[in-house]
C-alpha cells in the first residue's frame, strides 16, 4: 500500500520537508503492517535497495548467536530509521527486526530518496547523525561490558530507556514508558535472566519493578551513584 504524505511527515528524518518534497517521496514509498511478534526482516536477509522507517509501534532489533542465545541490540521507536546496510551498506540485513506490538513501517526507494537530498542535503545529516549515535550507543554498550559491574550497566540501561522514550510522574515516582520485562533487559546488557532478578531486589531503595515490566524510579540521584561507583551494592 502506498505510503501517505502524513506517515511520511512522522519520520524524524523528513520533518524539514516541505509539501512538493514529500509529494516526490510518496510515489516511491509503500507501508507495510505487521502484526506483534512478527519478523518484519530475519539477519542475512538481502534487502531491497532502500530506507526503512518505523511509523506506528515499536521494534526489537537483535542478534543470534551460534549457540543460540539472542542479545538485543535496541528498541525503535516510531519514527525512526533501520536497515543502514539496505540504504548505504551491501543490503545484507545485519540482524532480525521484530515488531514488539502491531506496527507500521515505510519503505522509501533508494534513488527517489537520493533526488529528495539533492534538494534538502539536511537530510543526509540528519542520517549520519542517527547512525552516528547508534556507533556511540554501541561503543558505550561494548565498554560497559568489558569495564563496568552488572548493576551498573542495569542502571545505565533504565537511564537511557527513560531518556529515549520518556516517563511519567506517579504517587509512587517516574515511571518508565516502556515496558521491560526481564527476559528483555537481561538479553540487552548481558546477563541471565536470573541475574536480572536479583539485581533489581538490590535497587529497591531507589526502583521498584511490577509485573508486564513496569519500572518506577524514586530516586534518579541514588541511581545515579551506584551507575558512577559511589554507593556500593
Amino acid at each position: 500500500m502506498q505510503a501517505t504524505i502524513e506517515q511520511l511527515r512522522c519520520i524524524s528524518i523528513f520533518t524539514s520537508l516541505d509539501n512538493a518534497q514529500l509529494n516526490n517521496l510518496q510515489s516511491h514509498a509503500v507501508v507495510k503492517a505487521y502484526a506483534k511478534g512478527k519478523a518484519i526482516m530475519q539477519e542475512g536477509d538481502r534487502l531491497s535497495p532502500s530506507l526503512y522507517a518505523l511509523v506506528c509501534g515499536l521494534i526489537r532489533i537483535s542478534k543470534m548467536a551460534a549457540s543460540g542465545k539472542e542479545t538485543i541490540l535496541r528498541t525503535l521507536k516510531a519514527g525512526e530509521i533501520f536497515a543502514a546496510p539496505a540504504l548505504l551498506g551491501d543490503g545484507i540485513a545485519p540482524a532480525t527486526v521484530t515488531a514488539e506490538v502491531d506496527c507500521q513501517v515505510v519503505i522509501v526507494d533508494r534513488e527517489a530518496l537520493l533526488n529528495t537530498i539533492q534538494e534538502a542535503p539536511e537530510i543526509a545529516l540528519k542520517i549520519l547523525n542517527v547512525f552516528n549515535q547508534r556507533l556511540q550507543q554501541l561503543h558505550n554498550t561494548v565498554h560497559g561490558l568489558m569495564s563496568e559491574q552488572a548493576i551498573a550497566r542495569l542502571v545505565r540501561y533504565i537511564q537511557y530507556c527513560a531518556r529515549e522514550y520518556g516517563t511519567e510522574a506517579t504517587q509512587q515516582g517516574h515511571c518508565l514508558r516502556l515496558r521491560l520485562p526481564y527476559y528483555q533487559i537481561a538479553r540487552s546488557i548481558g546477563i541471565t535472566y536470573e541475574e536480572c532478578v536479583r539485581l533489581f531486589k538490590q535497587l529497591l531503595p531507589w526502583v521498584s519493578y511490577s509485573r508486564g515490566g513496569k519500572i518506577t524510579v524514586q530516586d534518579w540521584d541514588g541511581l545515579e551513584a551506584i551507575a558512577s561507583g559511589s554507593v556500593n551494592k
